[in-house]
């Protein structure tokens, strides 16, 4: 294949990853199975075997934000983007992810309203909005750190939503409808509250709803590689010891079954399991001291 695209490999004529991949682990969350890490990127391991695999790779292709799972001989078929995709009945992964927010993930929080919360953002598209807002009026996106602003005045807009941010990153998002302000935990709507957690940027927000689920943002995140909840130590852009300190203030009082980050895998435990989980990271995240920002040592 003299004419193979740029990132296929020689001979291959299935799926490949083109040389755009940043490593954000997006697609390696959504088809574990078909993607993994090669030598600080993400590769194929092998092509789909059944629809329900082919399924799985379009998740992943549908969620890249640099566009970078391709076929040679196919375009995506549109039938098989499965976003909003739901997690469970509470919750759903917009997918769509932008090179903007450096590839972060989003999610849809469904109220019992039948209202939706937007916590953090795709990229942009007026298709992907009305899409999103079939599901019902999307009343607030609640943006959890500065680096996760990008899309958010847009998106609010074309919703009549509020658009929310802790004062500590307002400089990223000046426009915002509604700041937070300090430490302490603030109930934002019914069984949603917003809890500051300055570390890994001087306005960084847990957002936890219902006892059930936590939007982390970049604090706090799932690791395959150790099998617990880590925080992202080598890209922490604020303060080490501040988060640690957020952590000690914070930790006892939340009570969740989700853990859903920016960047980062996805878990569900039980509650008392997760809180479990909380402490030891909690008192791990204490030793912690300031590091060059280090991409590449980030434990997926």
């Amino acid at each position: 294949m003299g004419n193979a695209p740029s990132g296929t490999p020689e001979g291959d004529e299935g799926w490949y990853v083109d040389d755009r991949c940043t490593n954000c682990d997006v697609a390696r969350q959504l088809a574990p199975t078909l993607i993994g890490e090669v030598d600080g990127r993400s590769e194929i391991l092998r092509q789909p075997r059944d629809a329900a695999e082919d399924g799985l790779l379009h998740a992943a292709a549908y969620a890249c934000p640099t566009r970078s799972i391709r076929h040679p001989a196919r375009r995506l078929d549109p039938a098989l983007d499965p976003f909003p995709l739901a997690l469970d009945e509470g919750v759903l992964l917009c997918g769509h992810n932008s090179t903007h927010t450096a590839g972060a993930n989003s999610y849809l929080l469904r109220r019992p309203s039948g209202s939706s919360m937007m916590v953090d953002t795709p990229r942009w598209s007026e298709p992907l909005a009305a899409r999103y807002e079939a599901l019902g009026p999307v009343t607030d996106v609640l943006l959890t750190h500065r680096d996760h602003v990008a899309h958010g005045r847009r998106y609010a807009d074309r919703f009549g939503a509020r658009l929310w941010i802790h004062e500590g990153d307002l400089d990223a998002a000046p426009d915002a409808d509604r700041v937070l302000r300090g430490t302490d935990p603030v109930e934002i709507a019914g069984g949603v509250v917003a809890y500051p957690l300055p570390g890994h940027t001087e306005g960084s927000v847990l957002y936890v709803a219902d006892e059930r689920y936590c939007f982390s943002g970049d604090s706090l995140y799932w690791s395959r590689t150790t099998a617990d909840i880590e925080v992202a130590e080598s890209v922490v852009w604020y303060s080490i010891e501040e988060l640690a300190a957020s952590l000690a203030r914070t930790a006892a009082r939340l009570r969740f079954e989700w853990l859903l980050p920016g960047h980062g895998d996805r878990k569900r435990l039980p509650a008392a399991e997760m809180s479990r989980r909380l402490e030891r990271l909690t008192v791990r995240t204490r030793d912690l001291r300031p590091r060059p920002v280090d991409f590449s040592a980030l434990r997926w």
